[in-house]
C-alpha cells in the first residue's frame, strides 16, 4: 500500500478517535473492530489500567471484562451499531497482571457501516459503587422496588414540568422460575442480560427495576419501541434455554397526569401500584394489565384515605371487651380503628398497605393519641376502663415513634395503668433485640404489653424466646384449628401452661360460641375476646351488661 493511501488512513483514524472523545470523555480510549477486537488503545492505559497496551491489542474486548460482567457487555455491545452512543456506569475491568478495576464505559459508533467501536474508559470510586449498588438486586443488577419509586416519581415530576412526561412500563415474565432451574448456574447470566436490556430502554439507561421474581418495571420516554424490547428479552430467554423455546413476556404502559398528583403521594401510590403487580399472577396480572390505569388511580384514593387518617384523624374508634375467663368481669378494652367508607369492616387490609408503604408509625402515633382523648372524656379516676392499643411490629422499629411515643406518654403520666400496648404480628419483627428495648421501655413506665396474633405465624415461638411481654393474645385461628384438631387440646394447653411458667398471661380471640369459650376455659387460658361477648362498639357501655353474661354464673361470676 502506498504512504498516499496510507496517510489519510490514519489520519481518519485518529479524526474519529478525537471525535470519540468529544462524545465520550474517559482516561483510557479503546477502539474495537466490528467483531469487538481491540485495534487500538490510548497511551494511557498503563498508569490508568495497570498494563500496557501490548497485553490488549487484538483481545476480545469482552475477555477485559470481570467474569461475572461479561453477560451484560453482551448486548451493550451487539446494540451499539444501531444506538451510536451508549453508557454503562458501573463495571468491573479485568486486565492481564492488573487487580479488577471498576470503571464507567461510555461508547460510541460514529459509522455503522465501516462498524468500529471507540469506548471511553473513566475509573469510578470503590466507595461510591458500593453505595450506589445497596438495594440493587444481586442477580439482574436492578434496582429495588422502594429505590425505584422515589427516583420515577422525580422524574415523572420534572419530565410533566417540562412537557415531556415519560411513561412507565411493567413487565411480567410467566414462568421465569422454571426457566432457571432448566438453566442452573447458567440462569445469572440470562438474569443479567434482561437486566442490561430492561436499562438500555430506560430513560438514562438506569431507571429499570426489578418488582418481584417474574416481575420488572422501568421508566422510559412517551412513545418508546416497547414491542421491540418484549421481544428482545423474548430472544434473550430463547437463546438461553436449553429447549429454545424461552418465555411469552407480558407487558402493560401506565401514562400518570402527575400535574394532579403531589410527589409524595404520585410516590406512595406507584409503590402500592407496584407491590399490587408484583403479587398478582395468571388471570389477575392479566385483568390488572388490561386495566392499569384504574388499578393505578385507586391505589392514589387507597394512600389519600390513609394520608387524611394520619393528618385529619379520619377514622373512627370502636371498643371491644377482654372478659375473664372464669369471672366474667371485663379486664379492658381493645381499641380498633375504623376507616371511613368502611363501616364496620375490618381495617387489615388498609393496615396492611400502611405498614407496606412506611406509613404505619404515623398513623400508630395518631391511634394513640386518638385514644388518650377518649380517656380524657372519661373520669380519670377510673381504673377499671383500661385501653390496649395495637402497634405494628414495623413501628417499634422507627427510633422517631420510639422517641415520640414516648414523650407522649411523659407528658401525661396519668395514663399508668390506663393504656396498654398490644405488638401486631402484621408486618414481621426483623430486628427482636430492637423490639425487645422498646417492650421494656414501656414497661419500665408502668405500662403492660402484650404479643398480639400469637400462632398466626412461624415466627411467634421465636418472638416468645426473646420478647419479655406480659400477656400473648392467641391468635383465633390458631384456637380454631386447636378446637378441630385431635391433638389440638394437648397442645393449647400445653401453650398455656409454658406462658403461665414464663409469667405470661393469655387471652384468647376469636372466642364466638360457648363451646369455644368452654374449650379454652379448659386449656388453661385466662381471657377471652370475641363475637359472644359482642361485636367492637363506639360506646364502651354497649358492653354493660355484659352479652351471654350468664355463661359465667356456674363458675363464680
Amino acid at each position: 500500500m502506498s504512504d498516499h493511501a496510507t496517510y489519510p488512513h490514519a489520519m481518519r483514524a485518529e479524526r474519529n478517535r478525537y471525535v470519540a472523545l468529544a462524545f465520550c470523555w474517559g482516561e483510557v480510549l479503546f477502539e474495537l473492530d466490528r467483531h469487538f477486537a481491540i485495534s487500538y488503545v490510548s497511551n494511557t492505559c498503563q498508569a490508568v489500567l495497570g498494563c500496557g497496551s501490548e497485553a490488549l491489542i487484538g483481545q476480545d474486548f469482552r475477555n477485559v471484562v470481570a467474569p461475572s460482567d461479561r453477560p451484560m457487555i453482551e448486548p451493550w455491545l451487539q446494540r451499539l451499531p444501531q444506538a451510536g452512543r451508549a453508557m454503562i456506569e458501573t463495571v468491573r475491568l479485568s486486565c492481564p497482571g492488573a487487580p479488577p478495576l471498576w470503571v464507567s464505559l461510555a461508547a460510541n459508533c460514529l459509522d455503522s457501516e465501516i462498524g468500529t467501536i471507540h469506548i471511553a474508559v473513566q475509573r469510578r470510586d470503590t466507595a461510591q459503587i458500593m453505595a450506589r449498588t445497596a438495594g440493587l438486586d444481586p442477580a439482574t443488577g436492578l434496582a429495588d422496588c422502594r429505590n425505584f419509586v422515589d427516583r420515577v416519581a422525580e422524574r415523572m415530576q420534572r419530565g410533566h414540568a417540562a412537557g415531556r412526561a415519560p411513561e412507565l412500563t411493567l413487565v411480567a415474565m410467566p414462568d421465569l422460575h422454571g426457566l432457571q432451574e432448566r438453566l442452573g448456574s447458567g440462569r445469572d447470566g440470562m438474569l443479567q442480560a434482561v437486566g442490561e436490556a430492561l436499562k438500555a430502554s430506560s430513560i438514562g439507561g438506569d431507571m429499570a427495576a426489578r418488582i418481584s421474581d417474574d416481575k420488572f418495571s422501568l421508566l422510559h420516554q412517551a412513545g418508546a419501541p416497547i414491542d421491540e424490547l418484549m421481544r428482545q428479552l423474548e430472544a434473550i430467554t430463547r437463546a438461553a434455554d436449553p429447549a429454545g423455546i424461552g418465555l411469552a413476556i407480558d407487558a402493560s404502559t401506565l401514562a400518570v397526569d402527575t400535574g394532579v398528583v403531589a410527589e409524595t403521594d404520585l410516590a406512595l401510590a406507584l409503590m402500592h401500584t407496584l407491590r399490587r403487580f408484583g403479587e398478582a399472577s395468571g388471570p389477575d396480572f392479566r385483568a390488572m394489565a388490561g386495566n392499569l390505569r384504574s388499578v393505578f388511580q385507586n391505589s392514589v384514593r387507597t394512600v389519600g384515605s390513609i394520608q387524611r387518617a394520619i393528618s385529619d384523624q379520619t377514622f373512627r374508634v370502636a371498643f371491644q371487651p377482654i372478659v375473664h375467663v372464669k369471672t366474667g368481669h371485663i379486664h379492658h378494652f381493645e381499641a380498633l380503628c375504623r376507616f371511613e367508607g368502611q363501616g364496620e369492616d375490618s381495617p387489615f387490609k388498609t393496615i396492611q398497605v400502611a405498614e407496606e408503604l412506611g406509613l404505619i408509625a404515623a398513623f400508630d402515633l395518631v391511634m394513640v393519641r386518638k385514644v388518650i382523648d377518649w380517656l380524657l372524656t372519661r373520669p380519670l379516676n377510673n381504673a377499671r376502663e383500661r385501653i390496649a392499643v395495637n402497634v405494628s411490629g414495623y413501628s417499634i422499629e422507627q427510633p422517631a415513634y420510639t422517641v415520640a411515643l414516648l414523650d407522649l406518654l411523659a407528658e401525661n403520666d396519668w395514663l399508668r395503668g390506663r393504656l396498654m400496648f398490644e405488638i401486631t404480628e402484621s408486618a414481621r419483627i426483623a430486628n427482636l433485640e430492637t423490639a425487645d428495648r422498646f417492650i421494656q421501655a414501656l414497661r419500665q413506665r408502668g405500662f403492660h404489653v402484650s404479643l398480639d396474633d400469637f400462632g398466626a405465624g412461624a415466627a411467634s415461638f421465636q418472638y416468645l424466646s426473646v420478647l419479655d411481654v406480659d400477656v400473648v393474645k392467641l391468635d383465633g385461628s390458631a384456637v380454631r384449628n386447636a378446637q378441630k384438631a385431635q391433638k389440638g387440646r394437648a397442645f393449647l394447653s400445653a401453650l398455656t401452661e409454658l406462658c403461665r411458667r414464663m409469667g405470661i398471661e393469655t387471652i384468647a380471640e376469636m372466642v364466638d360460641t360457648a363451646d369455644t369459650l368452654q374449650f379454652v376455659r379448659d386449656c388453661g387460658c385466662n381471657y377471652v375476646q370475641g363475637y359472644l361477648f359482642g361485636k367492637p362498639a363506639w360506646e364502651i357501655s354497649e358492653f354493660h351488661p355484659l352479652p351471654n353474661r350468664t355463661l359465667f354464673s356456674r363458675t363464680g361470676g
